[in-house]
């Protein structure tokens, strides 16, 4: 429950308890009954029905309790019913019906007691029963109902859940059957080229010849289509982080890269779709230092805040900031993550020279 709609509920409660304990000492000062005595178990027996989510039955007592000692102290009279029929109200909507029973039993009891020698008493204590039983059945109805918009509530985010289950399988079967055609069709193609290329490159320094360039350049670039193709398959058949940040900077060190990683702020577990930015972005910015940047340091921060994850990667290479790169795939797809995160990213040269990516992403509850 937000903060906002708290403070509404109790700025209700509030309002309801201050009018009802005026509407009770209008009333008495009305039948010329109410002194001070009476003013001041009014208004505590009414201004205690503000705390009727937090304690309905030590609010029936209250309420009960300060509202039939007037009775015995100034005389029976309907009105000051009135808060104790809204304090059985709520005490039966929280489930404590015999509670709100028994004191609405009590309330009735003294309240025929002291007026037993008035001619209409009788009358108004019956009349008073049915306002308690109306009371008792309104609140329990009123409790039934919550429970089932409740219910409601939970089958249809049940819902919602399954139809996202559905979609995220389906996604990952279209995935599948991506790869396996990419598998089937490039990979044995590019196979080919290498392998003839290859063996061309054999044959040509069997028979003591000079392999052209153009062959060797052949074989190489073969090679590294390869890889790319292999790296890329294995992106469309998972799409879920396969470790940690951290983890990540350990292969590039261990890669001949000179990583630092700072985490700043109170780390936590982040959303699912969150975790997974942050390591994909991690990854990517990595291994564009690692083929661009040159022999260079960089450094990796992660700062939680409390709304927000900032992602900092930077290095010193050899980026000019006067000749902007050209986006490629792998920043495209990084600012279409952050971008349906509701997060931005900033990815430019930095002006004492090298690359800085910074990507801020909004944090959502850890699933």
């Amino acid at each position: 429950m937000s903060g906002q709609r708290i403070t509404r509920e109790r700025f209700a409660d509030a309002t309801a308890a201050v009018v009802a304990g005026a509407i009770t000492v209008l009333a008495a000062v009305a039948d010329d009954r109410a002194g001070p005595v009476d003013w001041v178990l009014i208004a505590a027996g009414s201004l205690a029905l503000a705390a009727h989510r937090t304690a309905p039955r030590a609010v029936l007592a209250i309420t009960t309790a300060c509202l039939l000692a007037d009775v015995v102290h100034a005389g029976p009279a309907s009105s000051l019913a009135l808060p104790v029929v809204g304090a059985v109200h709520t005490a039966a909507r929280t489930g404590h019906r015999g509670t709100a029973a028994a004191a609405a039993g009590v309330f009735l009891a003294g309240y025929v007691t002291v007026g037993s020698v008035a001619s209409d008493v009788v009358r108004e204590a019956l009349l008073l029963a049915g306002w308690f039983l109306c009371a008792v059945v309104t609140g329990l109805a009123d409790r039934n109902w919550q429970a089932y918009l409740r219910q409601t509530e939970q089958r249809a985010l049940e819902a919602e859940r399954t139809r996202e289950e559905a979609a995220l399988r389906r996604a990952g079967e279209e995935r599948l059957r991506i790869a396996r055609e990419l598998h089937d069709s490039l990979t044995h193609s590019i196979s080919i080229v290498k392998l003839q290329a290859g063996v061309a490159a054999h044959l040509a320094r069997k028979r003591g010849e000079d392999v052209p360039p153009a062959l060797l350049a052949i074989q190489e670039a073969s090679g590294e289509a390869m890889r790319e193709l292999r790296a890329t398959l294995e992106v469309l058949r998972t799409d879920e982080p396969t470790g940690t940040p951290a983890l990540l900077v350990e292969r590039a060190r261990a890669a001949g890269l000179a990583v630092d990683l700072t985490v700043t702020g109170d780390e936590r577990p982040l959303a699912a779709t969150v975790d997974r930015a942050m390591y994909r972005i991690v990854q990517e910015a990595l291994t564009n230092a690692a083929r661009h940047a040159g022999p260079a340091k960089v450094s990796v921060q992660l700062t939680y805040e409390e709304g927000d994850l900032t992602i900092r990667v930077e290095d010193d290479g050899t980026a000019d900031s006067s000749r902007p790169p050209t986006a490629g795939i792998g920043l495209t797809g990084m600012r279409e993550r952050v971008t349906a995160l509701g997060g931005t990213l900033e990815a430019a040269p930095r002006a004492e020279g090298g690359f800085a990516i910074r990507a801020r992403l909004p944090l959502g509850e850890a699933g």
